[in-house]
């Protein structure tokens, strides 16, 4: 890097610190060791072993769009999935064909080589209609959750009492007392809980954090965060089509033709109200055509094959009985009508069976911004105490979405944090305050209809400025100068190394060229592990208090946008043995929460 002598004088041990002793000799040590790949790097990075002698036998509850990302981060060598369960058609088909075009869902298949669904189904049992089924499997060890929110405690609570371990997609719980039943039956009955905040699990975060606790940005006084999105009604990705019963081709056509003798208006909204079959239609009709001319490659026939073949499947949910498993049907105040399948399918929409845009976007980055101001305060057992915010105050609005959901589209919301010096000895076990005007204020958006920046989190210190972007990249800046930058994590660092240190650093710099890891698969090595090596609770980066502590933050920002005032948080809402909750819900003893 090259940084001007005003920037130089400015935290010049550090900076180097940051690019030598940190992450580029860390990882040229790896390389040295010949430990150059993503699972072995996390594995390495956070001290756990991959080379277990029995593999976990996982089942997997919920194949969607989140379940399919964490298949797509199992390791093959760690975890043995030998069961799924999912009530829509087109989820078990992603499970084992992955999401077409999207490399983050590459499917079972994939991920173990099977060749075929059939080869795969020796191996793993499809439970279709209960989830209940999949974990009386006694061949099932523990499972991986990854259904809608409102779902979480019923599934970790029914597969805790049947003896599993469990993993699941964040948010914990629906509310808090749901989550603080869950840390109780998992202490009840010594089983690891662990909840899917991946940047625990990060490489590229947990070496932002060393950054900020090492000083090397001085003292943090703000972070700004946020995760915009392009969504827009129409082009909304937490709206997928509702699929309807099809109709016969001829039919279908010739609604067509007379749509379209009564202008493009028609024939469009015609279009648009059989879209997936129509489309569906599009594409046979185009293969046949393309292969009875010879005009396209047989590799490109087998990429069409499997869009036709998932679309198929995406259109036999229809036949979902959504009511069956508690999804219900509605209206909201001007009239619109769900079903309870578009209830199933739209489930973030709704505030029965989701949390909006803070359960879904901002606890992640609440979660991180935590780890940030956390680790600035004095580590009390070998381990930073994490600290929590003292109070939020937001503005949630619908201003772009039609009556057609719940969930707010813009959230805006602002947090005072204790900062460094704010308690007596810089110990927050102490409880004494020293200087209340110590505080760290961590301002969050997330909001639809326009996607610029992306998401990611500026951390801003007295000596210097961290940006953590997309989950991809660190950026640290020197002062407050916005012109020259330090790439913690990028190739060129590592590059250089290689041209004065010798051979050992190329894998490393074909590693580090890749996309970091977002710790997926780095949280679910270290839950089978801890398993298979018996370890406390306490081991998992995101065990129950951690993950308590993440839900309690963004339901209670919910809560604050919703009844428009400044909320203090309470101590006792992040503590699963104390019965207060933000919201006024009541958590039951374990012995009481059942099956």
């Amino acid at each position: 890097m090259n940084l001007t002598d005003e920037e130089k004088k400015i935290g010049k041990d550090n900076y180097n610190n940051v690019l030598g002793a940190t992450r580029r000799d860390f990882l040229l040590t790896l390389a040295g060791a010949g430990v150059v790949t993503g699972g072995g790097l996390g594995a390495a990075y956070f001290n756990y072993k991959t080379n277990l002698p029995d593999r976990l036998r996982v089942g997997i509850i919920g194949t969607g769009d989140e379940g399919n990302v964490l298949i797509g981060a199992l390791n093959p060598e760690v975890v043995d999935v030998v069961a799924i369960a999912d009530i829509r058609p087109y989820n078990v088909h992603r499970a084992f064909h992955g999401h077409y075009g999207v490399s983050a869902r590459p499917g079972l298949n994939s991920v173990y080589g099977w060749k075929s669904q059939d080869e795969a189904e020796k191996h793993v049992k499809i439970y279709r209609d209960n989830y209940e089924d999949l974990i009386a499997d006694k061949d099932v060890e523990a499972v991986i959750i990854a259904l809608p929110l409102w779902l979480h405690h019923p599934a970790a609570i029914k597969a805790m009492r049947a003896g599993k371990h469990v993993l699941t997609e964040k948010l914990m719980a629906w509310n808090i007392a749901q989550c603080k039943e869950m840390a109780r039956v998992a202490d009840e009955t010594g089983l690891l809980l662990s909840t899917g905040h991946q940047r625990h699990y990060s490489v590229l975060y947990d070496n932002a954090r060393d950054t900020v606790h090492r000083g090397v940005i001085g003292d943090v006084h703000a972070i700004q965060a946020q995760w915009h999105r392009g969504n827009l009604p129409g082009k909304d990705s937490w709206s997928p089509t509702i699929p309807k019963k099809p109709m016969a081709e001829d039919a279908l056509r010739a609604g067509l033709s007379a749509a379209a003798k009564l202008g493009k208006p028609a024939e469009q909204a015609y279009k648009e109200e059989f879209i997936l079959q129509y489309e569906l239609m599009r594409w046979k009709e185009d293969l046949a055509k393309k292969v009875k001319e010879n005009s396209i490659k047989p590799s490109d026939i087998e990429k069409v094959q499997a869009k036709i073949a998932e679309r198929e499947k995406q259109i036999e949910d229809w036949q979902v009985d959504a009511a069956k498993h508690g999804y219900t049907s509605a209206s909201s105040p001007s009239g619109y009508q769900r079903s309870a399948l578009e209830e199933l399918i739209r489930w973030r929409l709704w505030n029965r069976t989701g949390g909006g845009l803070m359960a879904e976007l901002g606890s992640h980055q609440l979660d991180a911004s935590g780890i940030f101001i956390s680790s600035q305060f004095e580590e009390r057992d070998g381990e930073h105490q994490k600290v929590n915010p003292l109070c939020v105050s937001g503005v949630g609005v619908r201003s772009l979405f039609p009556d057609d959901r719940e969930v707010d589209d813009h959230v805006h919301c602002a947090y005072e944090y204790p900062g460094k010096g704010y308690f007596e000895n810089n110990d927050p076990a102490s409880g004494k305050v020293a200087d209340a005007n110590k505080k760290v204020v961590v301002s969050y958006s997330s909001i639809n209809g326009n996607g610029f920046g992306g998401y990611g989190e500026t951390v801003l210190g007295t000596n210097g400025t961290l940006l953590l972007l997309n989950e991809q990249e660190t950026l640290l800046y020197a002062g407050a100068k916005t012109s020259t930058s330090v790439t913690v994590n990028e190739k060129d660092a590592l590059v250089d190394s290689y041209e004065t240190g010798g051979g050992v650093a190329v894998g490393v710099a074909q590693e580090v060229a890749k996309a970091p890891s977002r710790g997926y698969q780095e949280e679910i090595e270290h839950w089978a592990w801890c398993i298979r090596e018996g370890e406390p609770a306490t081991t998992l980066h995101c065990y129950p208090k951690v993950a308590l502590g993440d839900a309690v933050i963004a339901l209670t920002s919910n809560i604050a946008m919703r009844d428009q005032k400044r909320i203090e948080f309470n101590p006792d809402w992040f503590d699963w043995k104390s019965d207060a909750t933000p919201d006024g819900s009541k958590p039951r003893k374990a012995s009481d929460v059942k099956a």
